[in-house]
């Protein structure tokens, strides 16, 4: 608490009588704990900020692929494939390589490029196949930057596609990058 001492200062009789001056001494041990309670509480109600995490279901390491059912084969019409070249720029197709419903067509990560095309395939889709899901195969080469991996899978999340899957760029693919100017070696 706070104490206040201080002398009459009347040691002398007769004469003139100084008062002693003494400074106040006050005890700052309850300040002190309030500012530890208070740091402490606040501490413990704010919340931290969380890392943003998104999940991703990954196969299996230890089934072996003869094990897979083949009722798993991905129908030309329900998959489209996203090859992520260089310079921000995806090449994409519907169906096959060797037999595309929709030749392969450059775009960007956009608003106006690989979110409209989405958009649009995940409303025909349905339509085609009896309401089924579209399954979007994404396909990064050497040339594409950690960044346009995690682009594209903000556009799936974006977009609400629920089927999607990486893996890895044939050489046939590289060829069609390199064919429509979306794969430039640095």
């Amino acid at each position: 608490m706070a104490e206040l001492n201080q002398d009459s200062g009347g040691g002398k009789k007769g004469g003139k009588v100084r008062s002693k001056k003494n400074g106040g001494r006050v005890d700052l041990t309850a300040m002190v704990d309030l500012a530890f309670l208070l740091i402490t509480f606040f501490m413990l109600t704010t919340s931290l900020s969380k890392p943003q995490a998104m999940d991703i279901a990954f196969p299996d390491k230890n089934k072996d692929i003869s094990e897979q059912n083949p009722d798993l084969e991905i129908a030309d019409n329900r998959s489209i494939t996203l090859l992520l070249g260089s310079d921000n720029k995806i090449v994409w197709y519907y169906g096959q390589l060797a037999k595309p419903i929709t030749p392969p067509t450059v775009v960007d990560y956009s608003k106006e490029g690989i979110r409209k095309v989405l958009i649009e395939k995940k409303a025909q889709v349905p339509a085609a196949t009896g309401g089924k899901d579209l399954i979007v195969v994404i396909r990064p080469s050497d040339e594409s930057v950690h960044l346009n991996v995690v682009d594209i899978l903000d556009e799936m999340k974006i977009v609400d596609i629920k089927r999607y899957m990486i893996s890895k760029i044939k050489p046939e693919e590289i060829q069609v990058l390199k064919d429509n100017n979306a794969y430039t070696v640095k």
